[in-house]
């Protein structure tokens, strides 16, 4: 089986897409399937080049923005172009955070509280309120991910720098109630078998400062633990908490999502990503491992299914 991996793209996060399409592409590569690597700056371009690939699918690995969102995966489906993780529809309402929030909550997911903030608003009572009933606030785009954009409040008077910063990735930021304690990211997977399984947890602890992008992607930056060491009944869940999350947003193959504990063993749902990194930091390797699953054999997995998903499309 020939897989473009589509990797790179236009989006702030792309340095992070590049090396996760290189290391996809090599543990493809060792699974015995024949790779090409793509660096995808226009979807309608890369349709155009499809035929001549002469490829089975892909496997994206393009991160934020239009390869994230579902312009991408809706685009591969029109032309009946087979490919990995969740159709258009769940990359679009995961993408957008205060929509999946809206749905996770429906659902009986616990999320943090927070107000949508629109680009050159200003702050009124409600992000008073917000800081004064927390004390500590984060404010993030909309819909980025890998941290980018994101800045820790505690004072009113940082709240207009922490906006503006959001503001240069996208129109749209998210005032969020901080909330104290441990992160966490469980991977939910499904099986060739159609079983869909949460991996083990994650403990992240970030050796200074809190997980932005320094932390994520810098080797040695942050200490990882998995399984993480929590109790039977808080790791059942949020193994529980990822698939409902995973299931309400009608994602496919696999997602990774992100939760906040504290430490009264509150568990808080902060987002959930359908097309998470795969670089020599990333996560879902971690658990995948933790599982006792090779990164070939997960991603091997995450092809087949994902393929015959879109065949039945």
């Amino acid at each position: 089986m020939k897989v473009v991996v589509a990797y790179g793209g236009v989006s702030p996060e792309r340095e992070v897409s590049l090396s996760s399409g290189l290391a996809v592409a090599g543990a493809l590569k060792q699974a015995g399937f024949e790779t090409l690597l793509e660096d995808v700056q226009s979807a309608s371009e890369f349709i155009k080049k499809w035929p001549s690939l002469g490829a089975d699918g892909v496997f994206v690995a393009l991160h934020g923005g239009w390869g994230e969102d579902g312009r991408f995966q809706a685009c591969l489906e029109a032309f009946g172009i087979p490919y990995t993780g969740s159709g258009p529809e769940a990359c679009m309402l995961a993408m957008d955070k205060t929509v999946a929030k809206l749905i996770f909550a429906a659902n009986k997911i616990p999320v943090p509280s927070g107000i949508l903030k629109r680009k050159d608003s200003r702050c009124g009572n409600r992000e008073i309120a917000l800081l004064d009933e927390y004390g500590r606030l984060i404010v993030k785009p909309n819909s980025a991910g890998s941290t980018v954009g994101v800045t820790q409040v505690s004072r009113y008077e940082e709240l207009a720098a922490a906006l503006s910063e959001a503001w240069k990735i996208e129109d749209s930021a998210i005032v969020e109630a901080y909330i104290p304690g441990r992160e966490i990211t469980v991977a939910v997977w499904e099986k060739e078998s159609g079983e869909i399984i949460a991996l083990p947890a994650v403990d992240i602890r970030p050796k200074d400062g809190f997980y932005d992008y320094r932390n994520k992607y810098t080797a040695g930056a942050t200490e990882y633990l998995c399984p993480a060491p929590f109790s039977p009944e808080i790791s059942e869940c949020v193994s529980r908490l990822a698939i409902n999350a995973h299931c309400s947003l009608g994602c496919r193959s696999y997602s990774r999502s992100d939760f906040r504990v504290t430490s009264c063993c509150d568990i808080f749902m902060l987002e959930i990503n359908t097309a998470p990194g795969m670089t020599a930091t990333s996560l879902v390797p971690k658990a995948a491992a933790a599982f006792g699953v090779s990164f070939q054999e997960f991603l091997s997995s995450i092809v087949k299914v994902s393929f015959a998903i879109n065949r039945r499309f």
